[in-house]
């Protein structure tokens, strides 16, 4: 607790980005392309069209926007609140921010046009964010593995993620603590179970959504006990009245 009596919101959405960069550049057009815009038919080709005609000043997007696009005339970019990469609960967020610099950086600026960067952070000395910068994706992958090493994360690590959506909440717990017990009696003792936990974004679209994380340095332990789960959540009969699914290497824990 550190007993602050006000919440401070941190970070923006497209939309609310979109609103102040209207007020700042009221003479300029503005293209925002992220999931709701682009929902339409046709619509981001229309705006890569207009992009390309250069009928956009300014481009506003998430990292829809950072993968196979060539913008040869933007020489700026920014990239806003790369903190959330940087202290995520999830452990491959880092390197999924590394990979979004290191692409953005090669959009920013085409042929004989230079370009720059710039990123918003609270924390300009984190050591993996200095290492990105100063000494390439190289070394930081190198720091990055160091860390998941130390704390035994994958690769040294497997992982299988069982994720549980339900209309109601105390049935989507009821049904994980069935497969925590059902795990301790298989007694894989070098398997860990972690959990169950809400998901990130615990409601969503009328479900509540839960999570267990498996773990172990042994493959064929971590696969034998998933196993014997598949069984037992088939003989359950509550799994029918909720949606389960089992990520085996998730890429993330989202």
């Amino acid at each position: 607790m550190c007993n602050a009596q006000e919440l401070v919101p941190l970070g923006l959405g497209t939309e609310r980005i979109e609103q102040l960069l209207t007020q700042y550049f009221p003479n300029h057009n503005i293209a925002r392309i992220d999931q709701d815009s682009v929902q339409r038919k046709g619509a981001l080709t229309q705006y890569l069209q207009q992009i390309q005609q250069q009928h956009v000043d300014i481009i506003l997007g998430t990292q829809l926007l950072a993968k196979g696009h060539h913008f040869e005339n933007v020489t700026l970019v920014a990239l806003l609140d790369v903190d959330s990469g940087l202290f995520s609960i999830d452990f491959h967020a880092a390197e999924r921010l590394a990979q979004l610099i290191v692409q953005v950086s090669g959009r920013a600026g085409r042929a004989e046009k230079p370009g720059k960067v710039i990123l918003q952070t609270r924390h300009p000395e984190h050591p993996l964010l200095t290492t990105l910068l100063s000494q390439g994706y190289v070394e930081f992958a190198r720091m990055a593995l160091a860390e998941r090493a130390t704390a035994q994360l994958p690769p040294y690590s497997y992982q299988a993620l069982l994720r549980v959506e339900a209309t109601e909440q105390d049935k989507a717990e009821q049904f994980l603590q069935r497969i925590i017990d059902s795990a301790q009696q298989c007694a894989v003792n070098d398997v860990s179970v972690l959990g169950p936990v809400p998901a990130p974004m615990p409601r969503r679209i009328g479900f509540y959504h839960y999570q267990l994380l498996l773990q172990s340095a042994n493959r064929t332990h971590l696969h034998f006990l998933i196993n014997h789960l598949i069984k037992e959540i088939n003989q359950i009969k509550a799994s029918k009245k909720l949606r389960w699914s089992l990520d085996i290497d998730p890429i993330d824990l989202f």
